[in-house]
């Protein structure tokens, strides 16, 4: 997540009088989805001042003709057209309902008034296309869920789209990755607009992590995007993902598509949006993930077996993308995961240490005479269910302990 203080403050010298940050616009498309829309309504328009939350006035606008559907049928009627977007200090486009469609002409000049008055515009998730269409991208760090991201890069050369990022703050245009990640983008607009304290009690609110870390490459999946499949180089790629186990380089997959490596480079790059380098570590991290968590080889041969030349080469870049040693990893993946038996002895537990039958007396007379945990004090061995239970909540709560493991945001 990268942001710049420098050009943060300058953008907002550029304000006009008419515009304030606190004031935000939403614009809203027919056949956007409900959810992504729905969150930066969720966080700025609702008053939460009780809470320690600054308040935001919110005016939704329709990015054309309404009425808006969206998923599941429904249809919506904004209270506000584009002209409102002239007061709005701050202007978000949560979704755009088709990477391949083109945006309104007329949204797209409203957009882009807005951002010469100096107003701070937001894309979150598909809306990175609708900012892209406006040019306000050109030249810029950006992202969007990792499976448009390729699209994103090919169609708009000019923005320098990370697929890897939840979201990027690049002073004035902010961008995020999927759903979740907009929510990421919203709280982070707050920290930066009231500070840290204010952030953190809309996220208990919201009962969602103050603050993430890390980025999408966890969520990576190995299928190929759908832009490459008719491309010579889809050959190349499959080949790659079919040998992660070889110890192979950049040269040899350009080598492999007959291309000089500057070539190869600057086509793998508009064809996936990633530098062939990375996406080659992110696929062999991948690939460690599944073997730590189906297998039992040890860590120096999970190493081998990805194409990494040593253990230490694994553990640098497995930590770099998922914030854990594929160690700490593997341990974390098997509480969560319990094996054969465990959830049947689990489910006894609960149902010995939680009576329904009988009076109140004989309830009390077979907690006691069972081998089982008390109601009070029933728990199971680290990571298992009941202990799951009760500590999914605690990291909404100012001053509690966090679990072993746990990350906390840095």
């Amino acid at each position: 997540m990268s942001q710049d203080s420098a050009t943060t403050t300058e953008a907002a010298r550029k304000l006009t009088g008419r515009r304030r940050r606190e004031v935000v616009a939403v614009l809203l498309f027919s056949g956007g989805p409900i959810f992504e829309s729905s969150i930066p309504l969720s966080v700025f328009g609702i008053d939460r001042q009780d809470a320690g939350v600054p308040r935001y006035r919110l005016l939704v606008c329709g990015g054309e003709e309404g009425p808006l559907r969206t998923t599941g049928g429904l249809e919506l009627s904004a209270p506000y057209g584009l002209e409102a977007i002239s007061r709005a200090g701050t202007v978000v486009v949560p979704a755009w309902r088709s990477i391949t469609s083109p945006p309104p002409a007329e949204a797209l000049d409203a957009l882009r008034r807005a951002h010469e008055e100096g107003a701070r515009i937001v894309g979150l998730c598909t809306g990175a296309f609708v900012l892209a269409a406006a040019g306000l991208l050109d030249g810029r760090p950006a992202t969007t869920h990792w499976m448009y991201a390729p699209t994103l890069a090919k169609r708009y050369p000019s923005v320098h789209v990370d697929p890897r990022e939840l979201f990027v703050d690049d002073g004035d245009v902010l961008t995020s990755a999927g759903t979740a990640a907009g929510i990421d983008l919203c709280l982070h607009i707050v920290r930066t607009d009231h500070g840290t304290e204010a952030a953190g009690a809309l996220a208990r609110r919201l009962v969602v992590p103050p603050r993430r870390s890390g980025g999408q490459e966890r969520y990576l999946d190995r299928s190929l995007p759908e832009e490459i499949g008719s491309d010579p180089l889809a050959e190349v790629v499959a080949w790659a993902l079919e040998h992660l186990h070889e110890q192979f380089d950049v040269e040899t997959l350009a080598a492999r598509a007959y291309m000089s490596r500057r070539t190869f480079d600057r086509r793998f790059r508009s064809l996936t949006g990633s530098a062939p380098l990375q996406w080659l570590i992110t696929q062999r991290v991948l690939q460690a993930q599944r073997l730590l968590e189906t297998s039992d080889y040890s860590v120096d041969e999970v190493a081998g077996r990805c194409g990494f030349r040593s253990p230490v080469a694994l553990r640098g870049h497995f930590r770099r993308q998922l914030g854990s040693s594929p160690a700490a990893y593997r341990a974390a993946y098997r509480a969560r995961r319990p094996q054969g038996g465990v959830l049947e002895s689990v489910a006894t537990a609960l149902e010995t240490s939680v009576p329904t039958q009988g009076t109140p007396s004989s309830r009390r007379a077979a907690a006691a005479s069972s081998p089982g945990p008390s109601p009070v004090t029933a728990s199971t061995a680290p990571g298992g269910h009941a202990e799951r239970l009760t500590a999914g909540s605690e990291a909404y709560f100012p001053g509690r302990p966090t679990l072993p493991g746990q990350r906390s945001a840095p």
